[in-house]
């Protein structure tokens, strides 16, 4: 079994928990919390006995094999640097880091710590309904490029509304619409039709600096990516993927509900699956068996890193582009 320990008691880590218990490849051995009370309160929630919280990142390192880091953004790179400097596996959400400078100490590390393996818990390239649509498009004859979707009123803007500076909604933390929600189909376009030529983005501006929604445009060689997101706002609008008459559509570009195939002859087709109720399960097992197997996972592993090296600059570019910095951009 593999002995997990975690970053964060939020609701995403509990998911992420119970994902990973249900694989049966993982245990829970240790929970990292600032404070007591709230780790302990964590492992009530679970109905986990057996598990110890811990306050201080050395003793988290100490006796586990794999950190699931979901902490505010900009706490990821130190804690990641932390984990793999004590040969820890490390599952990082989203978004690893907050620029490819803190990317590239992370993969100068990793070569000085040759058996970690560092994965960047993008949980929908995992999905069977993600791979049924990337199989789909690779049959169209002839590609179009795609308009993605993926916006949500944040349980956070109440807050921000009321004069609070939630994490969620601050550069302070390196976050905002684009670095907490518009990396879902952003990793999505990347991972199917590969880094871009060149991006744009077009953000709605909070009066503290940080992008509550936007849109951001990927150009390809014969087509464009259209990827709208946010944070103030709902939307119910699908995510379409174009071939001539062909369309490939989606309910949600991170959900991935269901997949649908028109032809443009007026036949449809639902061509997806149903999905897990806890969306992680997948993740959980694909990172399960590349650390089992980290040799006849090579291949897929290295994958997944560079698809996150290509998100991750991808992200700064757009950001860039809307003049968006933040304070980690100043230890360059």
């Amino acid at each position: 079994m593999i002995k997990l320990g975690i970053i964060g008691t939020n609701w995403i880590t509990k998911m992420f928990v119970e994902a990973a218990l249900a694989t049966n490849e993982y245990v829970l051995t240790t929970v990292y919390s600032r404070s007591l009370d709230s780790g302990e309160k964590f492992l009530a929630d679970l109905r986990i006995e057996d598990a110890s919280v811990v306050t201080t990142l050395s003793d988290l390192y100490a006796d586990i094999d794999v950190v699931y880091i979901a902490s505010p953004n900009a706490l990821h790179f130190e804690q990641s640097k932390a984990a793999i400097e004590a040969d820890v596996h490390v599952i990082v959400e989203k978004p690893t880091t907050s620029n490819p400078v803190e990317f590239a100490e992370i993969e100068q590390l990793l070569a000085q710590h040759a058996d970690v393996r560092y994965f960047e818990a993008a949980r929908h390239i995992h999905q069977p309904n993600f791979k049924i649509i990337a199989q789909t498009i690779g049959e169209l004859s002839e590609i179009q490029g795609a308009t993605l979707v993926y916006q949500k009123y944040s349980s956070r803007f109440d807050a921000y509304l009321a004069g609070k500076e939630p994490n969620v909604l601050t550069r302070e933390f390196s976050a905002g619409a684009l670095y907490d929600l518009g990396i879902y189909p952003i990793y999505a376009a990347i991972a199917l039709f590969g880094a871009p030529q060149a991006v744009q983005y077009l953000p709605i501006l909070l009066a503290n600096g940080a992008d509550a929604r936007g849109t951001a445009n990927l150009f390809y060689d014969k087509y464009n990516v259209t990827v709208i997101f946010g944070k103030n706002a709902n939307s119910y609008l699908p995510s379409e993927f174009y071939g001539l008459k062909e369309t490939i559509s989606t309910s949600n570009i991170a959900e991935l509900e269901h997949v649908t195939y028109y032809d443009g002859e007026g036949q449809t087709e639902n061509i997806g699956e149903t999905p897990y109720d806890n969306p992680m399960i997948r993740e959980a097992q694909d990172f399960a068996n590349v650390i089992n197997d980290p040799v006849g996972n090579h291949v897929i592993y290295n994958q997944w890193f560079q698809l996150a090296k290509q998100v991750n600059q991808t992200l700064f570019d757009l950001r860039s582009s809307a003049g968006i910095e933040f304070p980690a951009d100043q230890k360059e």
